[in-house]
């Protein structure tokens, strides 16, 4: 490495200790390294913020969707509600890294901001304040010094060039005692060459010996004032170094969900909703109220009454060419009210039908009083008209249990025509017997 002290001391520097001239600029630039490094842990912990944000939306996210799904989807009971605190728990945890991202802007990273601002102080010209003031003070402290080395480095260059000068004078002296063509002056001449550059080697000696003496002599000195500059700016840089610790750690306590007591109670609740799941619990939920447990209005016997309203029964409101008509009729009988005869949608077959609505049916669909001694809807009806044969257009599921499901394409038996909500009853070529809409299908020419 070779350094300069500045335009006026062109000492090459020898090795890279910091005594030699202008090595002391490393420790001045960790000045202002030091303020970069400020504006570094700045961003990296801006970073993190934004990283804590992120990750707080998306488990709120997440747990919203979740949320959704599992309200809409069919599992029930205490694993249902299980389940349901896995999304609480996201929902809660957001929350806290929500206030790790206020704790790292808010509070770390001002504190650094401030003390950044507090500790290096701009010039109008640029720099740092604190940069000059080391920059001077290990030039002053190096100066004196350097310039005594200067001029060691030119005492010691003139006593090396007096040397080589008098051994090429000794040479040539040498040589011309073999040379005889040399006469007697020209001799005497290079003679008095050598005892001159010897006389220059003892001068330019002495002095080489006396500068380096007194450069000796100021080194002390030197070392100490470098000492004394070099010690200011470790306390400067003491000072960073120990406000970085300080925020780290306390970067540390933010981070560290672990120590914050509702962290903790989070995890605590969630253990305890999990383990309160009860598979017992729920079979027992579910059979009482979608299985065996379930009230059932038992078909009993009933004496007639004119104070009983009749209704169609499904198989009579889908024919349309019956032409019945739905008449209610009051105690003295001599008022009637007709209805216009009505067919069953597809949701309306899922819906139970009062006793006051029905004679002849109860609210059970397989179960009918039928004189005729049916017991399923879905059976043909002896009285239905011509059979058509025909081709589905698209495909269909069947939303209820007496609707046909089919694929485009798929060829059925229509038995019954068109009623009045849309809807056909055909058979599948598996024997399946249920209602379809009506256009669904087309005829097969």
């Amino acid at each position: 490495m070779s350094v300069t002290y500045d335009d006026s001391v062109g000492v090459e520097v020898s090795s890279d200790s910091f005594w030699e001239v202008g090595n002391y600029k490393r420790t001045v630039k960790r000045i202002d390294d030091g303020h970069r490094l400020c504006s570094d842990l700045m961003n990296c912990l801006h970073e993190r913020a934004r990283i804590e944000k992120a990750y707080a939306q998306q488990l709120t996210e997440w747990a919203r969707r979740w949320r959704q799904l599992v309200e809409k989807g069919p599992q029930y009971g205490t694993v249902e509600k299980a389940w349901m605190a896995v999304m609480s728990e996201a929902e809660k945890v957001s929350e806290l890294h929500l206030e790790v991202k206020a704790s790292l802007m808010n509070e770390d990273f001002e504190k650094i901001k401030n003390w950044q601002k507090e500790a290096f102080h701009k010039q109008m010209m640029g720099g740092f304040k604190e940069t000059k003031e080391a920059e001077d003070g290990f030039r002053k402290a190096q100066k004196p010094w350097a310039k005594k080395l200067k001029e060691v480095e030119a005492s010691k260059k003139a006593y090396h060039a007096a040397c080589k000068e008098e051994k090429l004078a000794i040479s040539r002296e040498s040589n011309s005692k073999v040379d005889p063509s040399l006469n007697p002056e020209q001799l005497k001449k290079l003679q008095d060459k050598v005892e001159k550059c010897k006389q220059d080697v003892l001068k330019t000696k002495e002095k080489y010996e006396k500068s380096l003496k007194e450069l000796d002599q100021s080194t002390p000195q030197y070392m100490e004032n470098m000492e004394q500059v070099f010690e200011q700016c470790q306390q400067f840089e003491e000072k960073r170094l120990r406000f970085f610790r300080e925020v780290l750690l306390e970067v540390q306590k933010h981070l560290d969900l672990s120590n914050v007591s509702s962290y903790k109670n989070i995890y605590r609740e969630l253990e305890q909703s999990l383990k309160a799941a009860d598979a017992v619990e729920d079979l027992r939920w579910f059979r009482a109220n979608h299985g065996p447990g379930m009230s059932m209005n038992w078909p009993q016997f009933e004496e007639w009454s004119a104070d009983m309203n009749r209704t169609l029964s499904r198989r009579e409101k889908k024919k349309p060419t019956d032409g019945v008509t739905l008449t209610g009729i009051n105690q003295t009988g001599d008022q009637a009210l007709q209805n216009k005869p009505s067919s069953v949608s597809s949701y309306e077959k899922t819906q139970s039908y009062p006793t006051d609505w029905s004679d002849d049916e109860s609210n059970n669909p397989f179960s009918s009083t039928d004189a005729n001694g049916d017991s399923n809807p879905f059976d043909e009806d002896a009285t239905s008209g011509t059979e058509v044969r025909v081709r589905a257009l698209y495909d269909y599921e069947g939303q209820e249990h007496d609707e046909l499901s089919f694929k485009a394409g798929d060829e059925l038996t229509k038995i019954e025509d068109e009623d009045e909500q849309g809807w056909c009853k055909g058979r599948l070529d598996n024997g399946q017997v249920g209602l379809y809409p009506a256009n669904y299908v087309e005829a097969i020419q």
